[in-house]
């Protein structure tokens, strides 16, 4: 009886792998080979840097409305997420966003309201950019592959302009605010047609319903790990090592179900843990908690909560294409950001240079969490296993705090202007090793030593891709018999 079912179950195993993998061994070809695209040219997105080197210097003379009475004219009641002062071509404007996402756009020069602006204003914006050339209205965009993302919402319909250089960059104009939304490049937008495209089953027609998408995905790179499994697992109950097959083979099959079968053994267990690791890259069953920076610990950080922060215009040092406006401890601040992407604490009423002190800091720190206490601050000077730049540039140096509260947080904090820069616990420090080091091979060893890891990428995703494409040609083989 217990012979009989384990034979059962060994035929359904093998049932299982066979028939579902040759509906999805297209799609494990298709995420090595776009994985390795991914590992060079990333999904288009603009940059802080990007963003401030397309901005012309902010035009002091201009400014006659002050902070406070920019945020006066909104009829805010409490101070807001962000408030910047940048040119809209040639005004200096008020960018004020609410902790709940809603936008305004003050000119600074007599206070009116800005809500929409034209095609032409799109084009002088876009000429600012220093790849500019020939700007060039292209289109009018709702949504498109490369805006097909909810944070672009707030900003549509977008100007799509041709910038004419010979990189064939193209920006996305908010319509609505004149910001500068996205950039995009022809080198960027032809390998990602090759790349995270296809790795993360992203068209447009899909993805612009995250929900949608977010089940596709799931479902779908959940029957890819049963794959997996059930092919490593078949893999080593017909693996040989001491009572071989004839000829003193390993394996009972010959030519691509031969390589299919060696491969998987050798790489199933990368194959495995990459299929694990992206499916949990969604957060199923909500395993990873979403602990981030809420306003009312953002509001403690800041020390004050009044619509307020400067009631004169300053006169900062020229250069400065953004200034932003901030609370730190109860202290009030103006950072302001050059082209180059390089930002000076400044005193909002003087506009004089201000160097903050590492013990303010964290000062204010300690009001993140009024009910736990700080266990850990560090300076690093160096990436660590938790803060290094891969597939998204981190700030060095940058202060740790840790606290003792039950999820062990730790913050992110930039000595040199306070800015909070993110916010990690047990939870994504989980998820750090469950995905970025399973999935990316995000290891600080590897890292460090360029091209170890793209060397170590290469050589497993080649393996993959030869279990993948062995498993397709067996797959059409038995589909034509």
């Amino acid at each position: 009886m217990n012979l009989r079912i384990v034979r059962r179950a060994k035929r359904w195993l093998y049932i299982i792998h066979r028939w579902i993998g040759i509906a999805t061994c297209l799609l494990f070809a298709m995420w090595f080979v776009s994985g390795v695209v991914m590992m060079y040219v990333a999904f288009p997105q603009l940059s802080d840097t990007e963003r401030w080197a397309a901005l012309p210097p902010v035009a002091w003379d201009k400014v006659a409305v002050t902070p406070d009475r920019a945020l006066a004219l909104t009829g805010a009641t409490t101070y807001p997420r962000e408030l910047r002062l940048a040119m809209l071509d040639t005004t200096p404007v008020y960018r004020i966003t609410t902790w709940d996402g809603r936008r305004a756009v003050i000119a600074a020069t007599d206070g009116h309201a800005i809500d929409a602006i034209t095609a032409d204003q799109a084009l002088a914006i876009s000429a600012h950019h220093p790849a500019s050339t020939r700007p060039e209205l292209l289109d009018t965009v709702t949504r498109d592959q490369w805006s097909v993302t909810a944070r672009y919402d707030p900003l549509r319909p977008l100007f799509l302009v041709g910038l004419g250089d010979a990189a064939g960059t193209e920006l996305y104009v908010s319509s609505r605010s004149g910001e500068i939304a996205l950039d995009t490049t022809r080198h960027e937008r032809i390998w990602n047609w090759l790349g995270s495209i296809p790795h993360w089953i992203y068209p447009t027609v899909l993805r612009k319903d995250g929900a949608a998408w977010r089940q596709v995905v799931l479902w779908i790179s959940g029957f890819c790990i049963v794959v997996a499994t059930t092919g490593f697992w078949i893999g080593v109950l017909r693996l040989r090592l001491r009572q071989r097959y004839a000829r003193g083979r390993m394996t009972p099959y010959r030519g691509w179900m031969a390589w299919h079968h060696l491969a998987g053994l050798v790489g199933g267990v990368f194959v495995v843990t990459w299929m694990v690791s992206g499916w949990l890259s969604l957060n199923p069953l909500e395993l990873f908690a979403g602990r981030g920076i809420g306003r009312d610990m953002a509001v403690r950080y800041m020390g004050q909560d009044q619509p307020r922060i400067a009631d004169i215009v300053a006169r900062p040092q020229a250069g400065a294409v953004e200034a932003r406006f901030v609370w730190l401890g109860g202290r009030p601040l103006m950072l302001l950001a050059d082209r180059s992407g390089h930002i000076t604490p400044a005193d909002p009423a003087t506009g004089a240079p201000l160097a903050l002190a590492e013990t303010d800091i964290v000062a204010a720190a300690r009001r993140l969490l009024p009910d736990a206490m700080i266990t850990l601050r560090q300076r690093l000077t160096q990436a660590d296993w938790y803060w290094y730049s891969h597939h998204q540039e981190r700030t060095l140096p940058v202060l740790r705090i840790g606290f003792d509260d039950a999820a062990h947080s730790w913050f992110h904090i930039a000595p040199a202007t306070g800015d909070l820069l993110g916010r990690s616990d047990d939870s994504r420090r989980a998820y750090r090793w469950w995905f970025n080091a399973l999935h990316s091979l995000d290891l600080l060893p590897l890292l460090a030593h360029r091209p170890a890891w793209d060397i170590v990428v290469w050589l497993l995703s080649l393996i993959g891709l030869v279990v993948s494409v062995s498993g397709v040609v067996v797959g059409w083989r038995r589909l034509r018999r």
